[in-house]
């Protein structure tokens, strides 16, 4: 009885190691490999659809804050002005040499 329980245990163990080592196989063929790119691939591109709308949203909020400080007449800190054309020295950014013009 012993000895029909225990090769119970190892064909059982020994099924689920077969079909282990088929999936494994089966993901180095063709059509495995064209699987897994696909895949991947997917999950890139739906990674830039996710930070294509996060920089949307970023830009909608930032130009909402922009028209509120224009409708209360106030003066909007901008944090990105040096980035931008200096009329004084007609450099352009930060990153212009000075005297370039």
């Amino acid at each position: 009885m012993k000895r029909l329980l225990w090769l119970g245990i190892g064909l059982a163990v020994g099924a689920i190691v077969v079909r282990k080592l088929t999936r494994k196989a089966d993901e180095f063929t063709p059509s495995g490999i064209a699987a897994s790119l696909s895949q991947s691939a997917g999950g890139l591109v739906e990674s830039m659809r996710s930070f294509v709308e996060d920089v949307r949203d970023g830009m909608a909020e930032r130009e909402q804050e922009i028209h509120e400080a224009f409708a209360a007449g106030e003066l909007f800190d901008d944090q990105f002005s040096d980035l931008r054309e200096d009329p004084e020295d007609g450099t352009q950014g930060r990153h212009a040499q000075k005297g370039s013009r």
